[in-house]
């Protein structure tokens, strides 16, 4: 394997790395700089080590032998669920970033190991096929386009593409540790299949991503004052993918319980603030306020429009929002605001 994915895009927008020092995204630094691609690097050190400041320093020493723009962000997070917190803190640096300098694209080194790993956990947690394939060579997260070019390349071939070249790099020791979940399916698992039936994965992936964008439609969340809103796609599962990716790029996680019973449709309070209401055309998503006055008049609007009665109490102070489901249902006049 020696080519990147994507190349076209690539070469075409502006692009930020997402750059750890390690193995994975030191070998996408150099294939970056071996294609003529034009990018800078974003660096997180969380402190979690003794050598992250040095991997740190090493990183902006590397950007700086090749005359790249360089951004650093540091942090310390404590408490549970550190790889998620993790994962939220940088990202919201990423956008930041994006957003900040006009970057088109956000490149992560994630390779065909990744991936392979991602699909075995998801499949113990009785996932289906489009959080089976969370990991895809193109995608999106809120207003970041993300794009994985060594998606096809598997660890081993990315090891000795290094090796060969004599590329320093850094080793995270904790990619030792089965303590967490995704090395403990590396190690035991992945790593042994992949070194067996590599082709036969990449293959298989191919097929997967392509079954995935066949049977997924889209939904594309418009968001006025607080009030989310989107049409609903033609079919249960891609409305239940999409409200559970809404729910994700919002930092939140619903449980099993909170998406089996959205597979009902109706009206559905989540995590005790947020309402989620599925109706015949459209799915609404706000803020979940209860014991509201609310005056006659409205009231008697929102039961001829059969707005969810757990949704008035929000719309009762938001007017904006309110007239943009006042419009998605045919009424011709339009509210008047202050």
């Amino acid at each position: 394997m020696s080519e990147l994915l994507h190349l076209d895009l690539l070469k075409e927008g502006r692009v930020l790395l997402a750059f750890s020092g390690g193995v994975d995204s030191t070998a996408l630094f150099h294939l970056l700089l071996e294609h003529n691609i034009a990018f800078d690097i974003a660096h997180v050190n969380y402190h979690t080590r003794s050598s992250s400041d040095a991997e740190e320093q090493s990183a902006i020493a590397l950007a700086q032998k090749y005359n790249l723009q360089y951004y650093t962000h540091s942090c310390r997070l404590k408490g549970a669920n550190f790889e998620y917190r993790a994962r939220e803190e940088r990202y919201r640096f990423f956008d930041y970033l994006m957003k900040k300098h006009g970057y088109t694209y956000l490149l992560t080194a994630h390779q065909l190991n990744d991936r392979l790993e991602w699909l075995m956990m998801q499949i113990c947690r009785g996932s289906g096929l489009p959080e089976m394939l969370g990991i895809k060579s193109k995608d999106s997260r809120e207003d970041i386009v993300i794009l994985r070019p060594l998606l096809e390349w598997d660890r081993d071939s990315i090891e000795t593409y290094l090796h060969e070249r004599l590329i320093p790099h850094h080793i995270d020791e904790s990619n030792a540790d089965e303590r967490y979940t995704r090395n403990f399916f590396r190690h035991r698992y992945s790593a042994p299949m992949m070194r067996d039936y590599r082709d036969a994965i990449r293959r298989s992936f191919r097929y997967l991503e392509e079954d995935n964008d066949s049977l997924i439609d889209v939904m594309e969340f418009i968001t006025v004052e607080q009030l989310s809103y989107a049409a609903n796609p033609p079919n249960l599962r891609s409305l239940l993918y999409g409200i559970d990716r809404f729910f994700k790029a919002q930092g939140y996680l619903l449980s099993q319980h909170d998406k089996e019973a959205l597979k009902k449709g109706g009206d559905h309070i989540i995590g005790r603030h947020t309402i989620i209401s599925i109706e015949r055309d459209y799915t609404f998503i706000a803020p979940y306020e209860h014991n509201v006055v609310m005056d006659k008049g409205f009231r008697e609007e929102c039961r001829a429009l059969k707005i969810a009665s757990k949704l008035r109490g929000y719309l009762y102070g938001s007017p904006k929002a309110f007239e943009v489901i006042r419009q998605l249902k045919g009424v011709p006049a339009p509210l008047q605001f202050d």
